[in-house]
């Protein structure tokens, strides 16, 4: 039976566009008799809030969302994602690195790279040829070693995606100091593990599929996913939603007593399922259509939270 995963990261509360999201992947699986999976994804230890794992199975829970096993936590796979590491390392496809994220940027300050947050690693540390490795060195990190060419995959919802990762990203981490798995490693064992062949996500994560392929590939681990990427939701700006564009955590909305049928009701018109109105999840289930999914992001606008608190009434 195909198996999705609905995964959150505790990084932080979830917001609207988290919701749409995972409503989305939701509904497609319940349309299509997919298993889910509950993964927490807490492995970006720094950045994880305190109880916020509790706090997104709540919110999913009083939006009306279910899955079938489950929640599992990836902190407690780290052994998983060692093995992995040490699978890579034995195969030549990994390197020790000991640049630091201020020396990258120096050495490409006057490349262009897509994302502030995304540098294209200059090769400082590459080996002139693969090798099998020791995992001995604890100040280093890990880099897998990308090959010229393009990756290219089929998405069921955004079609055909093309890039060549080593012009993009280059040599990317795999895993940090003292050994910690990347997101890219460990999304890729876990989903292997938990038998998750359908990934329905946003499209900030296109460019991360090529690099996970290639991972995949390495290790020999199947299934081979089907993938959806959707948009996001953005703000007038254009930027993806955030603090700066006001309170849109579902928690917030849900300490306002506001019904989880309005916060659906509002996603649902997101999602091309007509004029707003309140909707329960199952309601919902019975409208929604990928087809009618927009293509383009959703842009929230102020009077949309005006729509949900009753401002606009």
């Amino acid at each position: 039976m195909p198996r999705t995963r609905l995964a959150p990261s505790p990084t932080g509360a979830l917001h609207l566009g988290n919701a749409r999201t995972f409503l989305i992947n939701w509904a497609i699986a319940r349309q299509h008799d997919w298993q889910i999976v509950l993964r927490i994804d807490d492995l970006d230890g720094p950045r994880i809030k305190r109880g916020a794992e509790r706090e997104a199975v709540d919110v999913l829970t009083w939006l009306g969302l279910d899955w079938d096993e489950g929640p599992f936590y990836q902190s407690q796979n780290r052994d998983i994602y060692h093995a992995a590491l040490v699978s890579l390392a034995n195969r030549g496809k990994i390197y020790s690195c000991t640049c630091t994220r201020t020396r990258i940027a120096a050495a490409i300050a006057s490349a262009p790279h897509r994302e502030d947050h995304e540098l294209r690693y200059p090769g400082t540390c590459r080996p002139s040829a693969p090798k099998r490795i020791e995992l001995d060195d604890e100040a280093a990190s890990w880099r897998f070693l990308v090959p010229a060419g393009e990756q290219q995959f089929r998405d069921e919802f955004a079609g055909d995606f093309v890039e060549e990762t080593q012009l993009v990203v280059g040599d990317f981490r795999v895993a940090g100091v003292g050994a910690t798995p990347s997101y890219q490693l460990a999304v890729v064992v876990d989903d292997a593990q938990q038998n998750v062949d359908r990934i329905v996500r946003g499209d900030d994560l296109l460019s991360s599929t090529p690099r996970q392929k290639l991972i995949r590939v390495a290790l020999g681990l199947q299934p081979e996913p089907q993938y959806w990427h959707v948009p996001l939701v953005i703000g007038p700006d254009g930027r993806r939603l955030a603090k700066r564009h006001g309170d849109t955590r579902l928690s917030a909305y849900r300490e306002l007593d506001i019904a989880p049928e309005r916060v659906i009701g509002l996603l649902a018109e997101w999602c091309g399922c007509g004029e707003r109105r309140e909707m329960s999840a199952p309601e919902f289930l019975d409208v929604f259509d990928i087809e009618r999914v927009p293509k383009l992001p959703i842009v929230m606008q102020p009077g949309d939270d005006d729509w949900l608190t009753g401002s606009s009434m």
